[in-house]
């Protein structure tokens, strides 16, 4: 795997808090996300920016080096997996070598992230197979029938877009629990002092559509 990875140590992201955070250059998105070109969050703002130096080359280092800066980490920490970004293999496929070792590097600490790529059953084993392992691999929804559809697969927690105006808890239509995210409901709550989306759970975690472009989200998460 040739893309490039970077590790911001402290964020001073105000949603997530003071943890580490990674951001991976974007050919790891799947071409089939349908945010990737409608309302995602990623493209617009510092953000952006920062994602487009880690794609050029200019920001981030080798997967192995990411790999051994995770095992560094303090042993309990938290930390975020992409904040921009999906999971190593390029486009549709998980590169499941890679993940695999990123899955060993986090042991005993507390890493978590969301993925598009989860159509193919051999990217479900490789999902199914980090969460068992400590590696908390969130399945990302694009709307509450699609979050009832990842759920039947059983390869780990599922997290779902929702329209902007959607900003209390909910269901699915097949009567799944869907809860906000705490961070986005309370101004006082951050990825580091929540850290549900971290946690094996049977809830799936909403997440309304936010950032410039939430109104392309919104009409995504309404289909």
């Amino acid at each position: 795997m040739n893309t490039l990875t970077h590790l911001t140590r402290i964020s001073a992201n105000a949603k997530t808090g003071p943890i580490a955070v990674s951001t991976s250059s974007s050919e790891t998105c799947p071409p089939s996300c349908p945010f990737r070109a409608q309302g995602c969050y990623a493209k617009s703002g510092p953000l952006a920016l920062h994602w487009s130096k880690v794609t050029a080359g200019g920001r981030g280092m080798d997967w192995i080096t990411f790999c051994d800066a995770i095992s560094d980490l303090p042993r309990g920490s938290l930390w975020r997996h992409n904040q921009a970004g999906d999971l190593p293999g390029i486009g549709e496929e998980i590169d499941a070598s890679a993940l695999g070792k990123l899955t060993t590097a986090n042991r005993g600490r507390k890493g978590f992230t969301y993925t598009h790529k989860h159509a193919t059953e051999s990217n479900r084993e490789a999902i199914r197979s980090a969460n068992a392992n400590g590696f908390t691999v969130n399945l990302s929804a694009n709307n509450l029938a699609h979050a009832d559809e990842l759920a039947e697969t059983q390869c780990g927690p599922v997290v779902v877009v929702l329209p902007s105006n959607q900003t209390t808890n909910t269901l699915t239509p097949g009567g799944r629990k869907v809860v906000i995210c705490p961070a986005m409901a309370r101004d006082d709550v951050t990825c580091a002092s929540c850290g549900l989306c971290q946690r094996q759970r049977s809830a799936i975690v909403g997440f309304p559509a936010h950032g410039s472009g939430k109104r392309k989200a919104s009409n995504v998460a309404s289909n």
